[in-house]
């Protein structure tokens, strides 16, 4: 199984600032999600844009996606396209997935094109096991529609996780939390 951190995005609400390099507990953001995948997967990877800045992780691969469009499913599709095989997919600003979880996720994929967490009755396609049979539908699916609405059209098994595990860091109050719970003020 190949784990990939999906850092495509470019953190406007953090200011612009490169989201997986943000230190975090003197770590940068990704190394959180980035530890959770290495404990549960063979390989893992970036997937960001090629401008995109990303911390050096040991071990961790980058796989530069299409310049356009921005959004998740690009960066989704490019991961699949690459691994020629199923991904484990995290986002690279969750700093609070667990291998647990991952390990969770993987055992609910079976046979389904994909298998997602669900988290208070949320589906988190940011969180989610994706096999190839899933390309067809993820390549046809609106690259301005909403990620949630493209995996639900794969019917994905779901797998129930904590709330609280599948926060994204996406905002200056989300970051000062983040820092709280997982690190020390700098």
């Amino acid at each position: 199984m190949i784990g990939v951190l999906l850092a495509g995005g470019i953190g406007r609400r953090l200011g612009g600032r490169p989201k997986a390099s943000i230190e975090v507990g003197g770590r940068p953001l990704a190394a959180y999600p980035a530890a959770a995948l290495v404990a549960v997967c063979d390989r893992v990877a970036f997937v960001a844009k090629a401008e995109s800045e990303l911390p050096s992780l040991p071990g961790i691969e980058r796989w530069d996606e299409p310049a356009e469009p921005r959004h998740p499913l690009t960066g989704l599709v490019h991961a699949l396209e690459r691994a020629a095989g199923p991904v484990l997919i995290c986002a690279a600003d969750m700093p609070y997935v667990t291998p647990d979880a991952c390990a969770s996720v993987l055992a609910g994929a079976g046979t389904a094109p994909a298998a997602v967490a669900v988290a208070g009755g949320i589906v988190q396609p940011l969180l989610g096991v994706y096999a190839p049979a899933a390309l067809p539908a993820l390549r046809a699916a609106p690259s301005n529609g909403r990620l949630t609405d493209a995996v639900e059209s794969l019917r994905p098994a779901r797998v129930a996780v904590p709330p609280s595990i599948v926060r994204s860091v996406n905002t200056l109050e989300d970051l000062a939390e983040a820092e709280s719970e997982l690190g020390r003020p700098h």
